[in-house]
């Protein structure tokens, strides 16, 4: 018998000092270990290390070192780009170290990398506190923050990053590595927008904000109506409070008790309009969407970790999404978005968005490569289906969706939402002038472009 290769002894030696489990191609369990969100990704990587601990990820990366192979990170799994995942690669999977704690004084907590949004909402809601997070419950943390995070709270407290207090990483050469405002200040900064390119996050520390109240009226119309939804949206939106969010969406009307049955499987128009704050508070600033004809309506106070849940996107599916970021809501640019609503793939879990921005997004720190900041309004074509038949159809579909409001884009884009559109776009995502300082904070930490499979800025 041949004595074992170097790769053999040293995948040998990986399993025997993981505390977590270890699966290459062949062994019982890979192909479910290396499943995504996104059932259009299907990669194979070399090896997937399940980490339990931040030295499990440091003894990976040394391994990964050693073979020479470039490493994916795990959090989430939830990038419409399957950036969890690299062929022949090793994946840093970190889906058991979810740990939140919550300092309820400090009005901060610190978050595991592999933990998702439904672990930070319902750790952080008994204590009457909420910090934002993505629009699904099953969003990996990590990713979300490290490239930029907005969600249903931007408005009223800020992008993700701009509650971003520190980071723990394990470099590309198997370091830990702190990094804040005090503590290797120039990587901070790079975490704030510049994603996976500098390491793995071990662990995330955010700024948390007193939410004793969230409600939120969700509203059902026929697509027809769309165009006078829009409108009326945008004057509560323009003219109201910071603590109003949400968006306008059309989507298939799903099997759900609050769908009337003959709409069931059709096209309708949704209105949402969150608020943190009073049911009583919300419904007066609601007034002028009620008093539209609608099919139905949901007004209520919930828990916020709650309605986090409540437009999940289920697994399994085939996802294909994209972005314009746009420079103001002309009743032109809102025709154009409720006229491209006729287009949308029905029946699928598609969903046409349009959602606003200002708030504390527009006033917060200006230093950081979150370029889109400054855009008042967002369309966001989320295409999602089942059938491979329907792939030609759905990917078409987005990019008329960004081709049709492309005269009103700013250029810039929050690259959580977008697969690989190339170069220029990550350009775009992260501001063109930032991608230098950008590409020598790379070459600090990742001189050799180990951890590649995300948006990716090479070392400079």
């Amino acid at each position: 018998m041949a004595p074992p290769s170097k790769a053999g002894r040293a995948l040998a030696a990986l399993r025997a000092d993981l505390v977590g489990d270890v699966f290459a191609p062949g062994d019982a369990g890979y192909d479910e270990a290396r499943t995504v969100f996104n059932a259009m990704i299907d990669r194979r990587p070399a090896v997937i290390a399940q980490c339990a601990d931040e030295a499990d990820v440091v003894r990976s990366v040394r391994f990964a070192r050693d073979l020479d192979l470039h490493v994916a990170v795990r959090g989430g799994g939830h990038s419409v780009a399957g950036m969890a995942l690299g062929d022949c690669a090793l994946v840093v999977d970190l889906r058991r170290m979810h740990e939140v704690t919550v300092d309820p004084a400090a009005e901060a907590v610190r978050i595991g990398g592999g933990a998702t949004m439904s672990h930070l909402d319902r750790a952080s809601q008994p204590y009457g506190l909420a910090t934002t997070g993505g629009r699904a419950s099953t969003t990996g943390v990590g990713g979300f923050v490290l490239g930029g995070g907005t969600g249903w709270l931007d408005r009223w407290c800020g992008l993700a990053v701009d509650n971003l207090l520190g980071v723990e990483l394990v470099t590309a050469d198997g370091s830990r590595v702190h990094a804040n405002a005090d503590e290797n200040p120039e990587l901070f900064w790079a975490l704030h927008g510049g994603g996976g390119n500098f390491g793995v996050a071990t662990a995330l520390t955010l700024k948390l904000h007193e939410l004793p109240q969230f409600s939120v009226a969700f509203l059902l119309h026929l697509p027809e109506a769309g165009p006078e939804v829009v409108r009326t949206y945008r004057a509560i939106i323009e003219s109201g409070p910071v603590e109003a969010g949400g968006a306008v969406l059309y989507l298939t009307g799903p099997p759900e008790e609050f769908v009337p049955p003959h709409l069931v499987g059709q096209l309708l128009c949704a209105a949402v309009l969150t608020y943190a704050g009073t049911e009583e508070d919300m419904r007066k600033l609601a007034q002028p969407l009620l008093a539209l004809p609608h099919e139905s309506e949901i007004v209520t106070a919930l828990p916020y970790a709650d309605f986090q849940t409540m437009l999940d996107d289920p697994p399994g599916m085939r996802n294909y999404w994209s972005a314009e970021y746009v420079t103001g809501l002309p009743d032109e640019l809102v025709n154009v978005f409720c006229a491209l609503a006729d287009t949308v793939p029905v029946p699928t879990g598609t969903q046409h968005l349009l959602f606003p921005q200002g708030g504390a997004i527009a006033a917060g720190p200006a230093e950081y490569p979150v370029p889109y900041r400054d855009a008042p309004w967002a369309v966001h074509p989320f295409g999602v289906w089942e059938d491979p038949a329907d792939d030609e159809r759905g990917v078409q579909w987005v990019r008329n969706v960004r081709a049709g409001v492309q005269p009103w884009s700013t250029g810039a884009v929050y690259l959580n939402f977008i697969g690989d559109e190339g170069a220029e776009r990550v350009d775009a995502g992260v501001g063109a002038e930032n991608i230098r300082r950008l590409a020598e904070v790379k070459r600090r930490y990742d001189p050799d472009n180990v951890f590649r499979f995300n948006h990716n800025i090479r070392p400079a």
